[in-house]
């Protein structure tokens, strides 16, 4: 029997040994898995040129967060309070009285970037932030807005944005999925992590962050012992590379095969990335492990600065809720509660480390909300895809900077950033060129910024 970590890490050694895997100077890379066989897909590749970030953490608030009570100061807003505004929209007029912040911002750091008093502790790291203030999107409705973020399209199935960085760059973790997130909202479902065409290798591993609960499905066999796994996945993998010399390199079959052993080694692998009980109780606090509103985010932001140790190349995680068309003073203190505190651990973290510079944070939501309320109820405000916020730290980005200006309408008029520019921006502190990293699918080459996008780079170290 297999008793410990340190037991089944070294059988997994043997076995992967065995089974044709070799790991030298930081550089890991997998034998054919049959004769004449491909590499594995995973394995690192070299960039397009050197990049600035070798990993991406991306905060996802799902529901659309006001960017006027979080990071976006304007001033117009308590100018015009109480007044009647309305757009020309595709739909018709919309508008109605402009609601100020109801929230006071505080100008924070050396560079006295205004944050929302909401997030004290984040203000803190506030020259480490570039807030995104110009940002704009295609759609206002939280299916398909949460869509478009995550893969660059609306109208059909594509490769989700942690797919597109793995398949450009690989990973530097062969027992640890290149791509993981974790609780991701049901809005999307399964295309926020998704593959689409590309081979399968390259889709995200759902991680379920709840107590009580195994963070991945069926992670344990409970009738097999490893050795028992291992001769019967040589077995099933015998018949897999059969079928695989006779369909001509069939991507879905070579999918099949490295999933199985992937899944075969994160038996080990996941269990103790995810064992926080090593972790120092300081640490555990810093992130807000002992309290009850910020335990389930804050396992989720010292997982990710964990991962990021140990080499995943993409780590998604997700917060929902921030759909506020009512009850927003209550609501939104509550999100801000929920992630305040875990986020400034992550940042302080990662940066005592030596991290911060090499790991690209990214902040936001599917879109942002109205500068006008809900239903004249003053207490809540409708969708926005015409001018919102995120916020990047780390990986190369300035920081203590405010890029781009919306205005009274909420209508992003200043240095405006698609959510186009911003994939293709991520992927160019990763070493990517956006118009080059493309997949061949249907007779075209796809890429994750379709026929659009441009480089931020005037954010940029």
């Amino acid at each position: 029997m297999l008793e410990t970590l340190q037991d089944r890490r070294g059988f997994l050694r043997r076995a992967a040994a065995g089974f044709g895997y070799t790991a030298f100077a930081g550089v890991a890379a997998m034998d054919s898995l049959r004769a004449n066989g491909p590499e594995n897909p995973l394995s690192p590749k070299a960039p397009h040129f050197e990049p600035k970030a070798k990993r991406v953490i991306f905060l996802f608030m799902q529901g659309a967060p006001t960017q006027h009570e979080t990071f976006d100061y304007n001033p117009e807003l308590a100018k015009y309070a109480g007044k009647h505004t309305e757009m020309d929209l595709a739909i018709g007029k919309q508008g109605g009285k402009i609601l100020p912040a109801v929230f006071d911002f505080v100008p924070s750091g050396k560079s006295g970037l205004p944050i929302s008093e909401i997030f004290p502790h984040l203000r803190q790291h506030a020259d480490d932030l570039c807030l995104l203030n110009g940002m704009h999107t295609d759609s206002p409705a939280h299916p398909q807005a949460s869509i478009f973020t995550h893969t660059g399209s609306i109208t059909f199935v594509r490769p989700s944005m942690g797919s597109w960085v793995v398949y450009g760059l690989g990973s530097e973790n062969q027992d640890l999925p290149g791509f993981v997130t974790m609780n991701p909202p049901p809005v999307g479902g399964a295309s926020l992590y998704g593959s689409a065409f590309l081979p399968a290798t390259y889709q995200g591993t759902k991680l379920n962050i709840a107590e009580g609960q195994d963070p991945v499905e069926n992670i344990r066999n409970l009738r097999l012992g490893l050795e028992a796994q291992r001769r019967q996945l040589d077995y099933v993998q015998e018949l897999n590379r059969g079928l695989l010399d006779r369909t001509a390199d069939n991507d879905q079959v070579e999918g099949v095969i490295q999933s199985y052993e992937l899944a075969f080694r994160m038996q080990t692998a996941v269990p103790e990335a995810m064992d926080l009980v090593s972790e120092p109780e300081s640490v555990r606090e810093m992130y807000g492990l002992d309290r009850d509103e910020t335990r389930t985010f804050g396992t989720q932001c010292l997982l990710a600065r964990r991962m990021a140790e140990q080499g995943v190349r993409f780590i998604e995680l997700g917060h929902r809720g921030w759909d506020q068309h009512n009850n927003l003073r209550k609501r939104l203190k509550a999100n801000a509660d929920a992630v305040d505190k875990p986020i400034a651990a992550l940042l302080a973290d990662l940066k005592q480390r030596g991290m911060l510079d090499e790991t690209l944070i990214v902040w936001g939501g599917e879109f942002g909300r109205s500068t006008y309320e809900q239903n004249d109820k003053s207490d809540g405000r409708r969708h926005n895809n015409r001018g919102y916020t995120m916020w990047m730290a780390g990986g190369g980005v300035k920081g203590g900077m405010r890029y781009g200006r919306s205005d009274e309408h909420g209508v992003a008029v200043e240095n405006r950033v698609h959510l186009h520019d911003l994939h293709a921006t991520m992927l160019h502190q990763l070493g990517l060129d956006h118009t080059k990293l493309t997949y061949r699918y249907a007779g075209r080459d796809f890429r994750l910024t379709d026929v659009h996008g441009r480089v931020v780079q005037e954010i940029l170290v």
